[in-house]
């Protein structure tokens, strides 16, 4: 029975339901239209995934206090102000099944409203002194920019490497759950030391969701994303980079050709995962998602035993369980 978000909760849903209320609070504004927006925006939030990782991983590192509350809506304002962002530079009309802002304002409005989010961030932290929150989350965000970056680069050839693939999840999408671990700890005046394990751990769960992400595009669950989008948007994934490398080079050539070129062709895509299914590569990439998880739970089986490392122990379980 796959564990469901509100048992991994349970040890802060009290904290979860405050923090609610305070980031609603946050993202009220005078001018009627930004109102408006921010209604909009925190009404389609999802799961509350990140969160729960900085109110978890405080649990485990000591007290929850009022700076966690604060860190947590720090990630979530930075974050959401790059995902509004992003949707701008995708030219993305949906997020999460929702007209994305750009969709429904337009680009303008869209790229103001992520300033707008990125500077209540700001002053949200350095009107309270948590300059430490600060640059936990801001050095998340320049890593994730430069991962977008990196892979752009490197989709233009697609020879990208096992190593360089990591590197790109690591900051794309690890440094921000990695961040949110960094914070929870980092709110409860914990050291250095306590600081570092828990960014790791985040960091190593992100790597394996991240790897979760990359199955579902050869249809290993039933899941909201298109079959085959990855190949469609010449994104290298762990499969498909496994695959190449074993095959010779005539079938190496061809491959890539596809996806450079045919990925438009239902047909050639159906090819393509044929090829990796063929070569192995679904087996490879779940081993590996595997080996991230166990080495998180090490990490964080190194903090004393609590209904919050109960909780974190499944929400690693769920994060490479989920369905979608």
């Amino acid at each position: 029975m796959p564990l469901s978000v509100a048992t991994i909760q349970a040890p802060i849903a009290h904290e979860m339901q405050l923090f609610e209320r305070k980031f609603r609070d946050l993202m009220k504004s005078e001018v009627m239209l930004l109102d408006q927006i921010m209604n909009y925006i925190v009404k389609r939030k999802g799961k509350q995934l990140r969160p729960m990782f900085v109110f978890l991983t405080a649990g485990v590192s000591g007290t929850i206090s009022e700076a966690t509350y604060r860190g947590a809506a720090l990630i979530e304002l930075l974050h959401t102000a790059t995902l509004v962002h992003d949707d701008v530079v995708d030219d993305s009309n949906y997020r999460r099944g929702f007209f994305s802002i750009n969709a429904l304002w337009k680009n303008k409005v869209a790229v103001l409203v992520g300033d707008y989010l990125l500077s209540r961030g700001l002053l949200l932290s350095v009107d309270n002194g948590d300059h430490d929150l600060l640059q936990l989350v801001s050095r998340a965000v320049r890593e994730i920019s430069e991962g977008e970056l990196l892979q752009i680069e490197k989709a233009r050839r697609l020879d990208i490497t096992e190593d360089v693939y990591y590197e790109i999840i690591r900051q794309k999408t690890a440094s921000l759950i990695a961040a949110c671990c960094a914070v929870g700890a980092r709110s409860t005046g914990a050291d250095a030391e306590t600081v570092e394990k828990a960014r790791l751990f985040g960091e190593k769960v992100g790597i394996a969701f991240q790897i979760k992400d990359d199955l579902f595009d050869y249809g290993t669950a039933e899941v909201g994303k298109p079959l085959g989008i990855d190949i469609k948007e010449k994104k290298m994934t762990l499969p498909l980079i496994y695959a190449l490398q074993k095959a010779g080079y005539w079938d190496k050539r061809r491959i890539i050709n596809m996806v450079k070129n045919e990925s438009e062709n239902p047909k050639k895509v159906a090819e393509v995962i044929a090829f990796v299914k063929g070569s192995g590569g679904i087996e490879y990439a779940t081993t590996v998602m595997q080996r991230y998880v166990d080495e998180a739970q090490a990490i964080l089986h190194s903090f004393p035993e609590s209904t919050y490392r109960t909780s974190l122990e499944q929400l690693v379980q769920y994060t490479i369980e989920r369905s979608k």
